[in-house]
C-alpha cells in the first residue's frame, strides 16, 4: 500500500466539507478522485499535499516513497527559459556528469592509489549516472515538452511570456519528468488539447508509479483509473473499475435510492390519507385507531430526497422557428495572423438538425473559426452565408453576454421578461443553481458557474443554430451530462469546438478536424460522418487519402465524406478507397516496425559495448594505465553520444507506430 486515507474531516464556517473520508491506494495504482464542484476534491489533495490541515483523521504515505502533487495554482520559476526550467527537475544528475567529465581530465595527472581513488568513484559515479537515464536527459525532455504541445523553437521561451495554461504545462512536464513514485493532479488535462491529452494518457497508462486524479474529463478517466473515489454529501465512496464502471453501478445506487425514496413517500402518503379518513368518521373507535397510526407514522423512517432527483428536470429548448435545410455553407475561408498561419481554402457545410464539433490541436484556429462565422473577427478571404430563418446563438469562453452587477435571476428576468418566476427557477436549477444561488451576483460567480449561466441563457434564446466554443471548461460532470442531455434533445443545429472526447462522442453527429497539409504551414478539415469513436477509427485512413490520392483530396476539403460516396458498382461503397488505405496502412506500419527493430539491435549492441566497457575500468590492470583509462573513457563519450540520437529515434519511431 503506497497510500492510506483515514477518517479525514475538514470544515470551513461551521459547513462539513469532508466527514470521515476513508481510503487507500496501492504501488501502481492508477485512481480518480471524482465529485461535483465545491464537494472538496481539491480541499482533500492539499490535505493529503500537506498544504491543508484536517480537523480530523491521518493521511499516511510509504516510508520512502517520493511525491509530486500538479494543483491547478502550480507555480513555475519565470525568470526561466521553458527547457531551463524542465531542466532543474534533473540538476543531481547533471552535477554528477560535470564530476564525472572533471574526474576524466584530472586522471592524465595522477597515479597509484590517487588513481585508483578517483577511478573506483569515476566507476561509481558513471554506474549511478546509467542508471538514472542520465544518457537521455536531453531526449526525454525533448520528448514530454513535444508531447504537451510545445514546439522546439518555444523551448528558449521565457516562462513570464507564457499564459497560465501554458505555465501548468510546464509544471506538468517538470512532474512527468520528475517520475515520483505517487503522483497527484488536479485537473491536468484542463490546458491540453486533444495530442496532449492523447500523450498524458499514454505516459500515464505506462508509468510506474501510482496516480490521483481529479478531472471532468470522462473519457481521460475510463483510458487511465482502475478504481474511483467519489466525494459526495461530504463523505467517499469506493468503486473499482473505471469511469463507465463507476457510471453503471452509481446509477445503480441511485435507482435504488429513488425507489426506496418513492416508496417511502407513498407509503407515508397512504397513511395519511388513511387518518384523514378514519378521522372523517367521527367514531369514537375510529379516531383511536387514526391516533394509533398517527403515532405508528411519528415512528416511521422518513428517507431523505435523493440528490439526484434534482436531474429529473429537463430542459424544453424549443427554436422559435425552424431553420431552412441549408444552415451553414462555407466557402474558400482563409485567415492568418502576423507570423502564424492558421487554415485557408476551408470549405464545408452543415445541415439542419446536425452536431458538428470541430477539433484540432492548440494554434491551428478553432475558435478564430468561431470569431469569423459569428462577425466578431474578419477573414482574410472566402465567404460564408447562414441559411433561410436561421438565427444564431453563440457562446464564448470569456461569458461576455453576462453583466457582473446583476443577479443570476436578474440575467434570466432581464433579458427574457414574458418568464415567470417559476419558470426562471426550474431553468437555473436545470444548470444546479438552487435556493438563494439564484441571488448571488455575477461578479462572485467562479469560471464554471459563470459558465453554467452563459448556458442557461443560451438554451432559453430560441435560437435554431447554437455556436459553442468550449462548452464544458469548468463544468463538473453532473453539469457536462445536463448540457449533454439538452443538447442531445434539441431541435435545431449545433456547430462546436471542444476538446472534451467523452462529450464529442456523445453529442457530435459529425467531425470536422483541423489538420495541417502536407508541405503547407497551413491548415484544413477532414470530415467524419460519426462520433469521436468514429474518428478514432478512421484517424489514420483519411489522413492517409488526404496526403495521398487527389481524387478524394476535394471531397475531403469541403467537408464532404469517403464514408458516404457511392461506389461505381453498387456495391460496399469506398471499399476501394478502404483496401488502398488498409494496403498502404499495413506498408507503413512494416516499415516502422523494421527500423524500430534496426534501432533496438544497435541500442542493445551499443549498450553491451558500454557495460565492457565499464566493466574493463574495474580492473586493476586498466585502472594503472592513464592512456588506456582516457581511450576507454573517450570511447564511453563517444557511445553515449551515438545512444543518445539511438534514444530519441526510438522514442519517435514507437509514437509512430
Amino acid at each position: 500500500m503506497i497510500l492510506q486515507v483515514s477518517n479525514i474531516s475538514k470544515s470551513f464556517d461551521g459547513k462539513d466539507i469532508l466527514k470521515n473520508c476513508s481510503f487507500h491506494i496501492e504501488e501502481n495504482e492508477k485512481c480518480a478522485l471524482i465529485g461535483n464542484n465545491g464537494v472538496g476534491k481539491s480541499t482533500l489533495l492539499k490535505i493529503i499535499a500537506g498544504e491543508l490541515e484536517s480537523d480530523e483523521g491521518s493521511v499516511t504515505l510509504k516510508n520512502g516513497c517520493s511525491f509530486g502533487y500538479l494543483s491547478q495554482l502550480s507555480s513555475v520559476d519565470t525568470k526561466n527559459s521553458i527547457y531551463d526550467e524542465l531542466i532543474t527537475v534533473k540538476s543531481s544528475l547533471l552535477a554528477e556528469e560535470q564530476e564525472i567529465r572533471r574526474l576524466e581530465k584530472s586522471m592524465k595527472e595522477l597515479k597509484g592509489k590517487e588513481l585508483d581513488d578517483v577511478m573506483k568513484r569515476y566507476s561509481d559515479l558513471n554506474a549511478h549516472f546509467e542508471l538514472g537515464n542520465g544518457y537521455a536527459i536531453k531526449s526525454e525532455i525533448t520528448g514530454i515538452l513535444k508531447g504537451l504541445g510545445f514546439n522546439e523553437d518555444e523551448f528558449q521561451n521565457k516562462i513570464h511570456t507564457l499564459s497560465g495554461g501554458q505555465k501548468t504545462r510546464v509544471a506538468l512536464g517538470k512532474l512527468l519528468l520528475a517520475r515520483p513514485g505517487f503522483i497527484m493532479l488536479d485537473e491536468p488535462t484542463n490546458h491540453l488539447d486533444l495530442a496532449s491529452i492523447e500523450f498524458l494518457e499514454g505516459f500515464l497508462k505506462n508509468y510506474s508509479g501510482a496516480v490521483l486524479i481529479v478531472a471532468h474529463d470522462r473519457y481521460f478517466l475510463d483510458r487511465i483509473v482502475t478504481k474511483v473515489f467519489e466525494l459526495e454529501n461530504a463523505g467517499c465512496q469506493t468503486f473499482t473499475g473505471n469511469y463507465t464502471d463507476y457510471a453503471a453501478k452509481k446509477k445503480q445506487q441511485r435507482d435504488i435510492a429513488v425507489k426506496a425514496y418513492l416508496n417511502n413517500q407513498a407509503e407515508i402518503k397512504h397513511q395519511e390519507e388513511v387518518i384523514t379518513r378514519l378521522k372523517s368518521f367521527n367514531r369514537e373507535k375510529s379516531v383511536k385507531r387514526a391516533e394509533s397510526r398517527e403515532k405508528m407514522l411519528e415512528r416511521t423512517e422518513r428517507i431523505e430526497k435523493p440528490a439526484e432527483l434534482n436531474l429529473d428536470m429537463k430542459l424544453s429548448i424549443t427554436p422559435s422557428i425552424i431553420s431552412g435545410r441549408d444552415v451553414l455553407s462555407v466557402s474558400c475561408l482563409s485567415k492568418t495572423f502576423p507570423g502564424s498561419p492558421l487554415f485557408d481554402d476551408i470549405t464545408f457545410e452543415i445541415k439542419r438538425g446536425e452536431r458538428v464539433a470541430l477539433i484540432g490541436n492548440n494554434g491551428t484556429g478553432k475558435t478564430t473559426m468561431l470569431k469569423i462565422l459569428t462577425g466578431n473577427l474578419p477573414a482574410d478571404s472566402g465567404s460564408f452565408k447562414l441559411g433561410t430563418n436561421v438565427k444564431t446563438g453563440y457562446y464564448d469562453q470569456e461569458h461576455q453576454v453576462l453583466h457582473a452587477d446583476k443577479t443570476l435571476f436578474e440575467e434570466i428576468s432581464d433579458d427574457f421578461p414574458d418568464m415567470d418566476n417559476t419558470r426562471i427557477r426550474n431553468t437555473l436549477a436545470a444548470f444546479l443553481f438552487y435556493g438563494d444561488d439564484v441571488f448571488k451576483q455575477v461578479k462572485n460567480l467562479s469560471g464554471g458557474e459563470r459558465g453554467r449561466l452563459s448556458l442557461a441563457k443560451l438554451m432559453l434564446s430560441n435560437s435554431n443554430f447554437l455556436i459553442l466554443d468550449e462548452p464544458t471548461n469548468h463544468l463538473d460532470i453532473t453539469s457536462k451530462e445536463i448540457l449533454e442531455n439538452a443538447l442531445n434533445e434539441y431541435e435545431g443545429t449545433v456547430f462546436f469546438v471542444s476538446h472534451d472526447r467523452y462529450f464529442i462522442n456523445s453529442v457530435a453527429t459529425r467531425i470536422l478536424d483541423l489538420t495541417k497539409k502536407a508541405g503547407s504551414p497551413f491548415h484544413t478539415v477532414i470530415n467524419y460522418i460519426g462520433n469521436y469513436d468514429y474518428y478514432l477509427e478512421k484517424k489514420d485512413e483519411l489522413t492517409l487519402t488526404l496526403l495521398n490520392t487527389s481524387s478524394d483530396t476535394g471531397k475531403l476539403l469541403k467537408g464532404e465524406s469517403l464514408k458516404e460516396s457511392p461506389s461505381s458498382s453498387g456495391e460496399n461503397p469506398g471499399g476501394k478507397n478502404d483496401w488502398l488505405a488498409s494496403k498502404a496502412e499495413k506498408a507503413r506500419q512494416q516499415k516502422l516496425e523494421k527500423e524500430l527493430k534496426k534501432c533496438e539491435d544497435e541500442i542493445s549492441e551499443l549498450e553491451d559495448k558500454q557495460n565492457e566497457i565499464n566493466e574493463l575500468l574495474t580492473h586493476d590492470d586498466i585502472a594503472t594505465d592513464v592512456s588506456k583509462c582516457t581511450e576507454l573513457t573517450n570511447e564511453l563519450g563517444k557511445i553515449s553520444e551515438k545512444l543518445d540520437v539511438l534514444y530519441t529515434k526510438w522514442e519517435e519511431l514507437g509514437i509512430t507506430s
